[in-house]
């Protein structure tokens, strides 16, 4: 798994057979059941989306995970879990990131990164949580 890609605009995605298979996506494992898109911003991905009559929400709530050092892929790779861990319950299928941000406080190092939910569905209105959970959970059951 090759974490040193991931920067502001990096696409993951709940790796869906539907998903895969309606747009072709090239992807890397990441965290569980979640990929990397690679070769695709989010602009790049929505314009795929679009073309093929699907929609690619975005969820308007920033999500943050914080944590202390210096940057480097392990450290991306844990706030990248965290994140995912905070967005589970929501049941959206894809997680751009917004914001790597390096700071200091009385000379400590400590990395913020930021994120938004996106959504990944056919019809133009945002199916609702419980439609989300049973997409995710039937998504599930084809995994095994």
């Amino acid at each position: 798994m090759i974490l040193s890609t991931i920067q502001v605009g990096t696409i993951l995605i709940d790796d869906s057979p539907l998903i895969k298979q309606v747009f072709d996506l090239k992807t890397e494992a990441c965290s569980g059941m979640w990929s990397i898109i690679k070769l695709q911003d989010g602009a790049a991905l929505d314009h795929t989306i679009d073309a093929a009559g699907w929609n690619f929400f975005f969820m308007a709530a920033e999500v943050k995970v914080m944590f202390f050092g210096a940057l480097g892929a392990k450290r991306i790779h844990k706030a990248l879990t965290r994140l995912l861990e905070k967005v589970k319950e929501q049941y959206f299928n894809a997680l751009e990131i917004t914001g790597i941000d390096v700071k200091h406080f009385l000379g400590l190092p400590y990395t913020v990164v930021s994120a938004h939910s996106r959504h990944i569905q056919p019809s133009r209105r945002l199916d609702s949580v419980n439609a989300r959970r049973m997409v995710r959970r039937a998504t599930e059951w084809a995994r095994g």
